[in-house]
């Protein structure tokens, strides 16, 4: 079986992401926003679609900014459904914008998405879907564990031979403490 750890090293792509952010803890809600949006989008598709239209979303979604995407109007979304830079799959497009409130409604509550985060960690995956499948849009089994995974939240993002496992471990991922 292949493992990221084994595709990733020296590719354009999947190379920087697994050496300096995959599972590596997320402390900023922006950025915590920015990989909802990434793991939602590639569903259905490869991580390297995802990675290779990174720089389009950031410019489309206006650097995830979450208070101006939550007020993002019709005409925003059919500038995003026409942008053949990202993904233009509606649900998705709706999901983000619908997601942005959440989060907005999130840091009102609990101060931070990170902060709610923290507060339900640590769960069981099967827990964690249901709590983001009662709070956001278009997020089942598969996006859920990648975005935990992928910020720290969840074990396995690296074999435990990888060197950036051990790194990743210097830096205190959540799970670490479960």
């Amino acid at each position: 079986m292949s493992h990221y750890c084994d595709l990733a090293p020296g590719h354009p792509f999947h190379g920087p992401y697994h050496d300096v952010e995959y599972g590596f803890p997320v402390d900023d809600d922006q950025a915590l926003f920015e990989r909802l949006v990434l793991e939602i989008n590639q569903a259905g598709l490869s991580w390297l679609t995802v990675l290779k239209k990174r720089d389009a979303f950031r410019l489309a979604f206006e650097d995830f900014h979450i208070d101006r995407i939550a007020d993002y109007e019709e005409d925003d979304r059919q500038r995003l459904l026409s942008n053949a830079g990202i993904i233009r799959n509606r649900l998705k497009v709706d999901a983000v914008i619908h997601n942005a409130g959440v989060v907005q409604s999130l840091r009102r509550e609990h101060g931070s998405f990170k902060a709610w985060l923290d507060q339900y960690h640590p769960l069981p995956h099967a827990d964690w879907v249901k709590l983001f499948r009662k709070t956001f849009r278009f997020t089942g089994p598969e996006i859920v564990g990648e975005f935990l995974m992928s910020t720290g939240y969840l074990p396995g993002a690296h074999r435990d031979d990888c060197p950036v496992h051990a790194r990743i471990l210097t830096a205190s991922p959540a799970w670490l403490s479960t």
